[in-house]
């Protein structure tokens, strides 16, 4: 298939040698050796005669004898009204099509530990594809829609999202405003303007968390089993000895165990209002156990509170946050609610930590993009937020109940269970003893069917095998069809040891 045409870049000719006479054959000379290297390719488009001719330094006769000859050997092609172009012809020709820069011979050393280490987290947190059961994938009814598309027409074409200079680090102070006045609101978080830092998303936060608050040799609780993206972070900045893996039970995080692990821990990794993956909160006894250790050892609590807006028995749970807002960083994210495509999400800081958690993000990406945001912070103003998210709570409330049913009627309860919970975008499916679950996930994308695997969201050797299935922006048909190959895929997989049968709905210890 033939190339978009270009404009050819013609500094690649060089400068021409006056004494040696007959420029005409010098320049076709250079056109030719540009093809050969690369610098010029097939399709590429040339400059006029008049343009060469005026930025050569020649008369315009002398490039037209160039180009007609190089016409004539079939280097170049030319029609009316498309110009001069090299041949498309040369494009199967091996000698005239590869640059130089690919013959090079690879590098002898390897990568750095590190770098192989970056590579295997892009392999393992690529985006899933766009069908059921992925996590986050907001289409249909629970789009923003048309409000989001007049807002942004509005502000990103004359207003404050017009292109400008460089902007406050911590983010556009009508966004802090609306997220202040949000989360107090909703999630009874204490906290002014000033202390939030609009950040790409909770992984940036969770990373600058990481920057902040642990020095070199600083131990730091994480919850066993974690998302994986702050354990990820956490392993590959230098803390891998010190990431101490908590058990999780029925009643969230065992403090208890976290104090009797690492007594003086410098910080807390938790997800207190629907623990990820398996969907528990933690309870009042362990929040006030928490909190109290953490004023007790001078440490830290950093709070994820992913997707806390959406609860479908009851109301959400408080915020940690607002039990102790000097000892608790708040994260929070628009992505599940909204969309993961804006990359907009938010710290709250105690206000002694406002300079430092601002200093590391000037170092990361100075700020975040602007445009958004303030069409973010006329959707928080306008009240259409807080619409949006009953909308989306009871068009996933129909879709996790409809999941559910579907789920327990193909699959046995010794083959597969779901794990009880009622808030969020996902649910998990245990599966039994002797299923590998990242063998079921390559089998399930096969099919059609994206799901992640929950074994390594847990410490090694702790791991139970697991599915995490999103049910956010498809169809019950969709999802139907989806839960049918999934139930397939799991019964069709052969079992690596002799399954030890647990009972259905039993809460996760982390440890065996």
């Amino acid at each position: 298939m033939a190339r978009t045409a270009r404009a050819a870049d013609m500094p690649s000719l060089g400068a021409l040698d006056r004494t040696a006479g007959n420029l005409s054959r010098q320049i076709a000379e250079a056109l030719r050796e540009a093809v050969r290297k690369g610098d010029i390719r097939a399709g590429d488009v040339l400059p006029s005669s008049r343009s060469l001719a005026a930025s050569l330094h020649v008369a315009r006769g002398t490039v037209i004898e160039a180009y007609e000859q190089l016409l004539t050997e079939g280097f170049l092609e030319s029609k009316a009204g498309a110009g001069t172009h090299v041949a498309q012809a040369l494009t199967e020709s091996r000698s005239v099509s590869a640059p130089e820069a690919i013959l090079e011979p690879a590098p002898k050393s390897g990568l750095p530990g590190r770098a192989l280490a970056f590579a295997q987290i892009a392999r393992e947190f690529r985006p899933l594809e766009p069908m059921p059961f992925a996590i986050s994938v907001p289409v249909g009814l629970t789009a923003p829609g048309d409000i989001w598309r007049r807002l942004g027409n509005r502000l990103r074409a004359r207003g404050p999202g017009a292109p400008t200079g460089y902007a406050d680090p911590l983010g556009a102070l009508p966004l802090r405003e609306a997220i202040a006045a949000y989360v107090r609101r909703s999630r009874s978080v204490r906290c002014e303007a000033d202390q939030v830092i609009v950040t790409s998303g909770t992984q940036q936060g969770l990373f600058l968390a990481s920057q902040v608050l642990l020095g070199p040799d600083d131990q730091v609780w994480v919850e066993n089993p974690a998302y994986r993206g702050v354990t990820a972070i956490l392993e590959n900045i230098g803390y891998r000895e010190g990431v101490i893996r908590v058990p999780v039970d029925a009643e969230g995080l065992d403090v208890e165990a976290g104090i009797n692990m690492a007594p003086h821990a410098r910080a807390a990794f938790v997800t207190p209002s629907h623990q990820y993956p398996l969907g528990m909160p933690l309870s009042m006894a362990r929040r006030t156990a928490l909190l109290a250790w953490a004023r007790g050892s001078d440490a830290w609590v950093v709070e994820d509170d992913y997707d806390s807006e959406l609860r479908y028995e009851g109301y959400p749970f408080p915020a940690l946050q607002g039990l102790a807002p000097d000892r608790v960083i708040y994260l929070g994210t628009f992505s599940k609610i909204l969309f993961p495509s804006l990359r907009l999400g938010y710290l709250i800081v105690p206000r002694n930590l406002v300079d430092a958690f601002c200093g590391a993000r000037v170092l990361m990406d100075r700020h975040p993009p602007t445009a958004d945001q303030h069409v973010l912070a006329a959707f928080m103003a306008e009240g259409h937020l807080e619409r949006h998210i009953r909308k989306v709570r009871n068009v996933y409330s129909e879709h996790r109940r409809q999941l559910i049913d579907t789920i327990e009627a193909l699959l046995p309860a010794d083959l597969a269970w779901i794990e009880p919970g009622d808030q969020g975008m996902h649910l998990v499916l245990w599966l039994a003893d002797g299923l590998d679950d990242r063998e079921v996930v390559e089998r399930a994308a096969r099919e059609g069917v994206a799901v992640r695997a929950v074994s390594p969201m847990f410490a090694p050797q702790t791991g139970r095998p697991g599915l995490v299935l999103g049910f956010g922006g498809f169809s019950s048909e969709q999802m139907k069809a989806a839960a049918q190959r999934l139930a397939a895929v799991i019964a069709g997989t052969p079992r690596q040891r002799k399954a030890g049968k647990r009972k259905p709905g039993h809460a996760v210890s982390g440890t065996r």
